[in-house]
């Protein structure tokens, strides 16, 4: 990994400077790249649903410190550094299960509610012993727009979900509706300007249980190469 980070990029006097990589033959696949730890994580990464969680297992703080700092690696335009991490452990989680039904009822037209999503909510937090409350701060001024801090966001969550899996943790991001609202705003203790962007569920593989299935369509249906 230390020849992936440091490839191509000129050292002098202490400072980091431009990039200076000499792209390999197209054929080539740097050498760097083949044996990076990374490439395997990426495949080998899978979302496990809280209930698939050891609920008893606690996470060492000394290693959420470690995840949430490689979350702050992330790119972010401008260096708003917009991703916020609401860390919810403990008899905490009880508080989520017990008022965010209620802003199910409020959030949620008669038409589409379900209790047994209802019902849900009220297991759900107690199912992992972590829940990371997850927002984006957006100021109404900013100069970067909403949108590129969300995706700045969503880079934070993908370190952290690739991180928590090299720990050996089990992890999912969910994003039920009723966390984009104004009136979950108060439940989930987040301060004006920040906007949230669902849960993040952490803890470690409840024993004897096997990653989840991954199933993505080949890259080329998703790719167009334009070369003129």
């Amino acid at each position: 990994m230390k020849d992936l980070l440091h490839t191509g990029v000129a050292d002098e006097g202490g400072k980091r400077n431009a990039c200076v990589v000499t792209a390999p033959p197209a054929t080539e696949i740097p050498a760097s790249l083949a044996k990076a730890r990374l490439l395997a994580s990426l495949q080998d990464r899978r979302s496990w649903k809280p209930a698939m969680m050891d609920p008893d297992r606690e996470v060492p703080r000394a290693l959420l410190t470690t995840l949430l700092e490689a979350a702050c690696l992330a790119p972010t335009h401008g260096l708003t550094e917009p991703w916020r991490f609401l860390i919810v452990t403990g008899e905490a989680r009880q508080r989520l299960a017990t008022h965010l039904p209620t802003v199910y009822d409020l959030v949620t037209p008669a038409a589409q509610q379900r209790p047994e999503k209802r019902a849900k909510l009220t297991t759900l937090f107690h199912q992992a012993p972590v829940t990371i409350i997850l927002a984006c701060h957006h100021a109404p001024d900013s100069k970067i727009p909403l949108l590129e801090n969300q995706l700045a966001v969503a880079c934070a969550v993908q370190n952290l979900h690739l991180a928590a899996h090299a720990a050996g943790l089990a992890a999912m991001w969910s994003t039920p509706p009723l966390v984009y609202t104004e009136a979950a705003k108060p439940v989930l203790g987040l301060e004006t300007h920040e906007h949230g962007l669902g849960f993040f569920f952490l803890g470690w593989p409840q024993p004897g249980s096997s990653p989840p299935p991954i199933s993505r369509q080949p890259w080329p249906e998703k790719t167009r190469w334009i070369t003129c």
